[in-house]
């Protein structure tokens, strides 16, 4: 068995854009869910917390004060102790310039940037240029998710060309995104992680049942998990997870049975993003 020098990152992601409370009672909706869930999935191991707000009627939003109101309630819950990172994904509600005007009004911790969704015909090459500069400069711990292997390719060349800075950047490979069902399997993770000639460090999430075997293989090939209600509701054994922190507590177990040891934020944040 291969045992890592660097621990793993277990980011949750608790409710997504689409979720709606029939789905799950537990699923977080308000800013105080929000607060008590990363509570729970920081006690049960994770580290990062991928957070999506919803509007007063319970859509996607990407209102700058509604962030802003449910990162005071974060940290009110768990201090520093978990690392916020804020979604700017557009689902079908948001176009690149407003992803974009979101992200540099907020300035947060740490987000995620869907490439293909900013990556765009209206900003072009040299708007990625800019934004990603920004970002850079600001610091901000930038995850960049890419659907598949045409999109990992993709940011490698802005890299190549000089669009993109060098800078501690981060990657998050989706699996089973835009397969039939929404459904993973672990070999799915295998044409990214061949695919992958960079230097960042990569996370995967993967949508439906597999989601806990998907996380398995990729905390064996040294890579990290992002888990929760956003892309799977299941336990391993095909039960309702009770809760979010239930589907991290699975990760962090088999994490240790790999002989991974677990990031905290603290370790995380100087590891991912110091440099």
């Amino acid at each position: 068995m291969a045992v890592f020098s660097h621990p793993i990152l277990i980011t949750v992601a608790p409710n997504g854009a689409y979720k709606q409370r029939p789905d799950h009672s537990a699923l977080p909706i308000t800013t105080a869910e929000l607060g008590e869930t990363a509570k729970l999935c920081l006690d049960a191991g994770a580290a990062m917390i991928h957070m999506h707000i919803r509007d007063a009627q319970g859509r996607h939003s990407l209102d700058v004060q509604g962030y802003r109101d449910a990162q005071q309630a974060v940290k009110a819950a768990v201090g520093d102790e978990m690392i916020v990172q804020v979604t700017s994904e557009a689902a079908r509600v948001y176009k690149a310039p407003e992803q974009i005007a979101m992200v540099t009004a907020l300035k947060p911790e740490a987000v995620s940037v869907g490439l293909r969704e900013v990556d765009q015909a209206e900003i072009g090459e040299a708007g990625l240029a800019q934004f990603f500069g920004w970002l850079a400069k600001e610091r901000v711990m930038t995850q960049v998710i890419v659907y598949d292997v045409a999109d990992l390719q993709r940011w490698q060349a802005l890299q190549a060309q000089g669009v993109i800075p060098d800078a501690p950047w981060s990657l998050l490979f989706v699996l089973g995104r835009y397969s039939v069902g929404q459904t993973s399997e672990a070999k799915d993770l295998l044409p990214f992680v061949m695919a992958h000639t960079g230097k960042e460090p990569w996370s995967m999430c993967a949508f439906g049942a597999g989601e806990h075997a998907c996380a398995t293989t990729a905390a064996a090939l040294g890579g990290h998990v992002r888990v929760g209600f956003e892309n799977n509701l299941l336990l391993k054994n095909g039960q309702i997870a009770p809760d979010n922190a239930a589907l991290v507590r699975q990760v962090a177990d088999s994490a240790s049975v790999l002989g991974r040891s677990i990031y905290t934020a603290h370790q995380a944040r100087e590891a991912f993003w110091a440099a």
